[in-house]
């Protein structure tokens, strides 16, 4: 019975739809604030994304490990701890975008909207950090 449960789970998760936005734009929250400081504590981004990681194609995942939404993903560039952010969860769940772009804001942290290119060429980079 076990194992037809956990077919059942795995069927089921495998069978969730990536949704991307036509116009989906993406944003890097980056842990340093305007003032040039780094952001403390240093596993914000981690604590973060985790707050986030239910708003997610096909909804919250229960009984599952702990996994990032691919909406909201905590990464390295360079030396920065920082959050990437797509704007699809804007449309799917506005109130999930007010909150981590409130969260930016509130403290003071630096937001920088990205082309589909310049993501690319980041991820590419040498400084890019999973």
């Amino acid at each position: 019975m076990a194992s037809q449960q956990n077919t059942h789970a795995r069927f089921r998760f495998n069978c969730i739809p990536r949704m991307t936005l036509a116009n989906s734009k993406t944003y890097i929250i980056k842990g340093i604030t305007k003032e040039g400081k780094t952001f403390r504590p240093s596993d914000w981004s981690e604590r973060l994304a985790g707050v986030m990681s239910q708003f997610r194609p096909g909804g919250a995942q229960s009984g599952r490990q702990l996994s990032y939404s691919p909406w909201c993903v905590p990464r390295v560039f360079g030396d920065v701890r920082c959050v990437v952010v797509k704007s699809d969860i804007r449309s799917l769940e506005p109130m999930a975008w007010d909150f981590v772009m409130n969260f930016a804001k509130d403290n003071h942290l630096t937001v920088i909207e990205l082309t589909d290119s310049d993501l690319h060429e980041l991820q590419n980079s040498d400084n890019f950090k999973k």
